[in-house]
């Protein structure tokens, strides 16, 4: 089953979706894998990964460090691709595919990823996708993080669509817009 939660900041997603991997992963006695997307840029980042880790100690996961090209993922020795997968997240994500340590934006990652993602749900059907809901700001921003954004809704939908369960974390509550409740 292929899972894809969204929601605000510091809502509980991480948590949640550990929780539904472990899960799964314990339904069918297969690998549990954490796709760790995070590049991390500054202090804060270093902390939430920190803490994230913390969170997840004694689950049974084994980590996977994949900023970029989430599919070589599969191909690193060792992986079961009929394991569980979570991956955390969609957003860490495409900002590495979009924004290029070298300075170049790729404006069109937003399609590559997206469709980077469906491969991954398909080969392995059994993955958590984890992403931001950052739409709900009227304000209009820079072409950039309008750009941005309108490729996250794009991969999210198109991840929605292909999910056997869709949930919105909201200040804890979860709201399951797409399958059973668990």
């Amino acid at each position: 089953m292929n899972v894809f939660i969204s929601g605000g900041c510091k809502n509980g997603k991480s948590m949640f979706a550990q929780e539904i991997a472990r899960d799964m992963a314990r339904e069918r006695e297969v690998p549990l894998y954490y796709l760790a997307t995070m590049i991390p840029g500054d202090d804060e980042d270093r902390a939430r990964i920190r803490r994230h880790i913390g969170e997840r100690e004694g689950w049974g996961f084994t980590t996977i460090e994949q900023g970029r090209d989430i599919l070589d993922a599969l191909s690193q020795e060792g992986v079961d691709s009929g394991g569980v997968f979570l991956l955390d997240s969609v957003t860490a994500l495409l900002s590495n595919e979009m924004f290029r340590p070298d300075g170049i934006t790729d404006f069109q990652a937003g399609n590559r990823v997206s469709q980077e993602l469906l491969r991954f749900a398909e080969m392995t059907g059994n993955t958590v996708f984890v992403s931001d809901g950052i739409y709900s700001d009227a304000r209009i921003f820079d072409d950039y993080t309008e750009c941005y954004r309108e490729a996250l809704a794009t991969a999210d939908r198109a991840l929605a669509k292909v999910c056997d369960q869709v949930v919105e974390v909201a200040y804890g509550h979860k709201y399951f817009y797409k399958g059973d409740e668990r």
